[in-house]
């Protein structure tokens, strides 16, 4: 999972560099037809960094042997970053430009599409691993736990790189 993360972010580095090249060659950035909710986005923003918050109570609990504990966090970072890609969702339905507009527009919808696939796959990440944690042995445990583990840490990744994009996306620009 290191190695892949990686190699995650190095995609999302050359996507920031893309990001910053296009800014810096433009006369206007961004363009004056991009009206982003900033305060929308941060408060989306919150939840997905209390999502950090419960994936890691929800590891700590499955390294305890605290079944219960760790499915319910784990559950809770599953509704968290559900309700982060419904709000993304709706944000793209609300733009008044789009991937062909002009380049923000490509910038924007490649950095936060990307970023949205990969919270996707972290929701299904996180499902089949409680889904193995629930169904393993009490007291036999230990791969399913380390499972739990390794996919909280792509969890911490996503969370990270989207305060990257937030910043650099609806605050910087």
């Amino acid at each position: 999972m290191a190695i892949w993360l990686g190699s995650e972010l190095m995609f999302f580095a050359g996507l920031f560099a893309s990001f910053a090249s296009l800014a810096a060659s433009a006369d206007q950035w961004p363009p004056p037809d991009v009206h982003l909710g900033v305060a929308r986005s941060a408060a989306f923003t919150a939840v997905l960094l209390v999502s950090s918050l419960t994936v890691h109570l929800g590891a700590r609990a499955a390294e305890g042997g605290r079944r219960d504990a760790a499915l319910g966090w784990l559950a809770a970072t599953v509704a968290l970053g559900a309700g982060f890609l419904t709000n993304q969702v709706l944000e793209y339905r609300d733009l008044g430009f789009g991937i062909d507009t002009h380049a923000y527009g490509t910038i924007f919808y490649l950095l936060t599409g990307f970023h949205g696939l990969h919270v996707l796959a972290g929701l299904v990440l996180l499902a089949l691993m409680a889904r193995q944690f629930a169904r393993a042995t009490p007291g036999t445990t230990p791969r399913a736990t380390e499972h739990v583990t390794v996919a909280s840490w792509y969890w911490h990744f996503v969370d990270v790189v989207w305060v990257g994009v937030f910043t650099a996306v609806y605050l910087l620009s």
